[in-house]
């Protein structure tokens, strides 16, 4: 099981990771938990759109974008709060 990956040097902790390739290129879903503490810091690296995405326990590298994400909730600013953030990455032609 994959518990983690890394966008840009940013650890992320996973819920749950599927793999699978594309027409050649690696595509990972990601289902992973965001406090109202984390928000800023998450929402700000979505925005950035291309990554260097690192699986560690896969040993797994590639150059990918966002292809789709979705979030249970959109405003964390409330303090206690928790979304649920689901997010589709795919390797991109270097």
């Amino acid at each position: 099981m994959v518990n983690e990956i890394k966008l840009n040097n940013y650890t992320i902790k996973v819920e749950s990771y599927e793999e699978e390739k594309v027409n050649g290129l690696y595509k990972i879903n990601v289902s992973f938990k965001v406090t109202s503490e984390e928000y800023h810091a998450i929402t700000t690296l979505l925005y950035e759109g291309m990554f260097d995405v690192k699986v560690p326990e896969r040993d797994l590298t590639f150059r990918g974008t966002i292809q789709q994400y979705f979030t249970s909730i959109t405003n964390l600013y409330i303090p206690g709060q928790v979304g649920d953030y689901t997010l589709h990455l795919i390797e991109v032609n270097s």
